[in-house]
């Protein structure tokens, strides 16, 4: 079942986004940040924005996430609602080039450090800087104990294939969608639907 979602009054979605990434600030209502990431993922299309590949580079903290699709219908935000992710978690994805003369592909690291414990994903990852998309496969996994490996092997899903990632379709892969990015934040949509904003890890956000 779609849920609508309730929509504030139309405000500055770009000073919601960034007093919500703001260390120091009163955190805007998740509806509110929700709404926001809709309007500005409307205005990139509309102003048909595009992001360089570097300026995804290095490691970046799940910040702000809805538990599933969120879209705009007639300027009402409907379907899942969002929430901020506790630094417990410790979820986070980076992005490192693999090599200077090609600069949209890229290496990409998922992994969430709950308590002692650490589950890391590492994969190929190409960016698409017309449609600000990257599209990715993990294919190596590493499991941590108080940072001793406890197993590191060939992820499998079945996603992955004997075909070279480079010659692999858009739509045999997830991808994000980005949006939004400025020096020490990025947003994006999943293929799933779900919005996300990860703030750098460096950074000691809200």
């Amino acid at each position: 079942m779609t849920h609508q979602l309730s929509s504030p009054p139309e405000t500055d979605f770009l000073s919601t986004l960034e007093t919500a990434v703001t260390p120091g600030t009163s955190r805007p209502a998740a509806k509110a940040v929700v709404y926001a990431l809709l309007q500005a993922e409307k205005a990139a299309k509309q102003q048909h924005l595009s992001y360089p590949a570097n300026s995804l580079l290095g490691d970046w903290r799940l910040y702000f996430t809805t538990s599933g699709a969120a879209n705009l219908k007639q300027g009402i935000a409907v379907g899942k609602g969002g929430f901020y992710v506790p630094k417990w978690v410790g979820a986070q994805i980076s992005f490192h080039p693999v090599a200077e003369t090609q600069p949209h592909e890229l290496e990409i690291a998922n992994q969430v450090k709950v308590g002692l414990g650490l589950l890391r994903l590492v994969g190929q990852a190409r960016y698409l800087e017309q449609k600000n998309l990257l599209a990715f496969d993990f294919t190596q996994i590493q499991v941590k104990i108080l940072g001793k490996i406890l197993y590191q092997g060939q992820f499998s899903s079945r996603r992955n294939s004997t075909q070279p990632f480079a010659e692999r379709s858009i739509s045999q892969l997830p991808f994000f969608t980005f949006f939004w990015i400025t020096e020490n934040s990025i947003a994006a949509r999943g293929r799933g639907g779900g919005l996300a904003i990860w703030v750098r890890a460096s950074e000691s956000a809200n």
